[in-house]
């Protein structure tokens, strides 16, 4: 077999057309298929992410829904703002039936607090301490199904009287309702 031109030429086209389909065809085709893969990789990543983000709302929807159970409840043991002289009727019981004199009541300006009112009342009672009728007296005012605190408190010894003391304190009421009189 003779080679010349016409088969060279032939060759040439011949190992060309699978080179010029590398370049042309194949090179353009796996660039588009390694951006698509990227491209659903970096969806998949997205995807993840909005599951985790999905996980974390229904996971703040059930504390909000907590946080808001618990603050009815805290919302129940406060009284309204006719309820509070109720309350100071049971701490001046509770003085009495713990052994403490009747205690003399200050009332002062309510407060806001937050968003609820703080009523503060100044106190004043005595008794004797062998009795242990003070200790029972904050033991009872702390089981009190309201909320209420003790801010300050000062006792002073009687000396005229044997074991006997004077108790001031401030106790202070939250209540709601913004109707203050």
């Amino acid at each position: 077999m003779k080679f010349g031109l016409r088969e060279t030429v032939l060759l040439l086209v011949l190992l060309a057309i699978p080179v010029a389909s590398m370049f042309l065809v194949f090179k353009p085709q796996n660039l588009a298929i390694e951006r698509a893969k990227k491209e659903i990789e970096h969806k998949e990543r997205t995807l993840d992410k909005l599951k985790e983000q999905t996980a974390r709302t229904e996971d703040l929807e059930r504390a909000i829904a907590q946080f808001e159970l618990r603050i009815a409840e805290v919302e129940a043991q406060l009284p309204s703002n006719k309820g509070v002289d109720s309350i100071v009727r049971k701490v001046s019981d509770l003085a009495v039936d713990s052994g403490l004199s009747s205690p003399a009541l200050q009332s002062e300006k309510p407060m806001p607090a937050g968003l609820y009112y703080e009523q503060p009342l100044e106190m004043t009672t005595t008794g004797k301490w062998r009795d242990s009728g003070f200790y029972e007296f904050l033991l009872a005012v702390e089981q009190l199904p309201r909320k209420t605190r003790i801010p300050s408190m000062t006792l002073k010894r009687d000396s005229k009287k044997d074991g006997e003391f004077e108790i001031d304190f401030t106790l202070s009421i939250y209540f709601q309702d913004g109707s203050i009189s």
